[in-house]
């Protein structure tokens, strides 16, 4: 009978506590050597504070860390890293103006003659670079080469030193369908060689792709560990949400019915090289979904709707009647209000307060000369912070403080505000958890039972199925395709998303 593997590391009863509030409570986790394992859970359940735990970043108050079944303490990152544990963080902590090789090797550079040397570090990168399959240059600047290799590079320098377990911190968020293929197949290959692999990402779809086990924590408790094959994708949400999903949530809407003449139309959009000959329609109380790979025209399409960029060639129509709007103030003024993916520079205003993020369009829509009362202000942001459940509810906290999802929030009670008839959301819950994904959902389908339009783009194919009535297909700036959400699954979507323009 052939000996049970053991853990690579384990972590028993994990307690950490931050100026008397509880982080974590008492939580176990263990990783085996060539496991992929993903750690899950909404914004405030743990997983950030398990991982510095485990990376040496913050020590444990209660709860011991067993490496190979030694018992371990790491006093620092580093002294983490000299037991094999190294950490690729979202934010590429890179330097661009630098070469590949000196970024591999920056503070661990060979030396000779009390210099660096230069031709050794570039032979090292190279083998260390053909381990994981990346043909680029050595010398070549990092900053030349585009995300998803600087990723890869990234993950290099990782293992350049002998590591046994990557921590992998949302590594596919800026990175597209064809990049994440080249990042996946570089972690297979790091499994095969026996590293255990810690996968964090909110995008479900690549937690149920790459990883074979995943740990769910809610509140800073453990709620438990689920072989991915073995649990369902919607059991696992509401694993993490402590709730069941909403029942319009648990599958696609109903399509609504096909209004004769559209609320909002385009015929042969044009704007650029982004946009080519696109049509659309999108009924009354319709939400409908944008899908395409990266570059496909989904954000550009969503700023020429909303007025942000100007035509150059199409029509646009309201309710049958042919319209023009050259600005956003213009698309505004027909009902048409946009949120843009970039929520950090093009949408909260961090050092306002939530109340003056909330007011800032009616008071920008009504001009200086006619000034909002503050009373009048106050009112107005209560009643959305209610109505959406934004949290804290203080409307003089500033909104760069709140969570992802909440700054999403005070996003929408801003469009809504306006009483708008047709939303165009650009990417509105990414970066954000789980949890909130989810109230946004929902939100979006109050929004269209109540008879707003809503024009929603995701990259997430899954999300797009799970909120949309009907989804345009996207590629190289034109709309290939239009199906009811009803008749697709994720496979089906994905094959049309990247069906090659010579099979159409």
């Amino acid at each position: 009978m052939s000996k049970p593997v053991e853990p690579l590391v384990e972590i028993r009863g994990a307690t950490v506590r931050f100026q008397g509030s509880t982080a974590l409570t008492d939580v176990d986790f263990r990783m085996f050597p060539g496991e992929v394992h993903s750690l899950m859970g909404e914004n405030g359940a743990g997983k950030s504070t398990l991982i510095r735990a485990l990376t040496g970043a913050l020590a444990l108050d209660a709860g011991i860390i067993r490496l190979d079944g030694t018992r371990v303490r790491f006093a620092t990152p580093a002294d983490a890293l000299r037991h094999g544990i190294s950490t690729v963080y979202q934010e590429i902590d890179l330097l661009p103006n630098l070469s590949v090789a000196e970024n591999i090797w920056l503070g661990r550079e060979p030396r000779r003659f009390g210099g660096i040397d230069f031709p050794q570090m570039r032979r090292r990168t190279a083998t260390v670079l053909d381990d994981l399959g990346v043909a680029i240059d050595p010398a070549s600047p990092l900053g030349a080469h585009p995300l998803a290799i600087q990723q890869l590079v990234a993950i290099a320098r990782a293992i350049a030193t002998d590591v046994r377990i990557l921590v992998l911190d949302e590594p596919t968020s800026s990175l597209d369908l064809d990049e994440v293929a080249e990042l996946f197949r570089v972690i297979r290959k790091l499994k095969k060689r026996g590293v255990a692999i810690l996968f964090v990402s909110h995008f479900l779809d690549q937690v149920y792709e790459i990883c074979d086990r995943v740990t769910v924590l809610r509140g800073g408790r453990l709620v438990g560990e689920y072989l991915t094959t073995e649990l369902l994708r919607i059991d696992l949400v509401e694993k993490m949400l402590g709730r069941s999903l909403p029942a319009h949530l648990a599958s696609p809407p109903e399509a609504v019915e096909d209004d004769e003449v559209a609320l909002l139309a385009a015929e042969g959009l044009t704007v650029g090289r982004g946009i080519v000959d696109a049509d659309l329609r999108i009924g009354e109380g319709e939400v409908l979904g944008v899908a395409g790979l990266l570059g496909s025209g989904r954000t550009e399409l969503a700023r020429a709707l909303s007025g942000v960029d100007r035509l150059d060639a199409g029509i646009l129509r309201v309710e049958g009647t042919a319209r023009t709007w050259r600005s956003p103030r213009q698309a505004i003024d027909l009902g048409i209000v946009y949120s843009s993916e970039d929520r950090r520079t093009e949408g909260i205003v961090g050092g306002l307060s939530v109340q003056d993020n909330i007011t800032l369009a009616v008071q920008a829509q009504r001009g200086i000369l006619r000034r909002m009362r503050r009373s009048r202000q106050r009112e107005l942001a209560m009643s959305w912070i209610e109505a959406l459940g934004i949290r804290p509810a203080d409307p003089d906290l500033p909104a760069g403080i709140l969570s992802g999802g909440n700054q999403q929030k005070v996003l929408l009670a801003r469009m809504l505000a306006l009483s708008p008839r047709v939303l165009v959301l650009d990417e509105p819950t990414r970066g954000i958890d789980v949890g909130a994904k989810v109230e946004i959902q929902k939100l979006v389908g109050e929004f269209a039972d109540n008879g707003l339009s809503v024009v929603f783009i995701s990259a997430e194919l899954e999300e797009v199925l799970r909120v949309g009535h009907r989804v345009v297909i996207l590629r190289g700036g034109r709309v290939v395709d239009s199906v009811a959400t009803a008749d697709l699954t994720v496979d089906s979507l994905l094959a049309l998303v990247a069906r090659p323009e010579d099979e159409e």
